[in-house]
């Protein structure tokens, strides 16, 4: 069985109901994984290590992710190289068109780059990971369901090797 953490920091509702919705496409896909959905204020940092997947989410602020998540992301760097070749993913929301969400999804994948992490887009929709704008609706909950699917899919073959 793989393990999956989907953690994300979320103010008015929005990038929470996305992590939901790419939970429940985890669990639709005939892997057999487990899936742990927190808010990043309730992860423990050292948990990164437990897990055969980590996706990361987070609301958009003046292009980039919130200070909740750039914190956790530079407290995991005592974990550096230790996450090499886990899968990584990425998602987030923003209040307005071109406001920032590729550019806030691309800023956490760097980071598990960086990690060593594998990261895999898409030709589909949302390249880089899900983006909501405003209210999510069911296109966009749709894609999210499409990507948490796609990264449990991924991470089954990565473990596999």
């Amino acid at each position: 069985m793989i393990k999956i953490l989907v953690c994300y920091y979320s103010r008015s509702g929005t990038t929470e109901r996305m992590a939901e919705e790419i939970g429940k496409g985890m669990e639709e896909c005939e892997i057999d994984c487990e899936i742990d959905l927190q808010s990043v204020e309730v992860t423990d940092v050292d948990s990164l290590l437990e897990y055969d997947s980590i996706v990361l989410g987070s609301p958009t602020y003046y292009g980039l992710p919130a200070g909740e998540m750039k914190s956790f992301l530079d407290e995991s760097v005592k974990h550096h190289g230790k996450l090499e070749g886990k899968v990584g993913g990425a998602f987030a929301s923003s209040a307005n068109p071109a406001g920032g969400n590729e550019t806030t999804v691309i800023a956490l994948l760097e980071a598990l780059m960086i990690h060593g992490m594998v990261v895999k887009g898409t030709s589909k929709g949302n390249h880089y990971g899900p983006v909501v704008i405003g209210k999510p609706e069911d296109g966009e909950l749709e894609q999210c369901r499409d990507y948490g699917k796609m990264i449990a899919e991924l991470t089954a073959g990565v473990i596999d090797r």
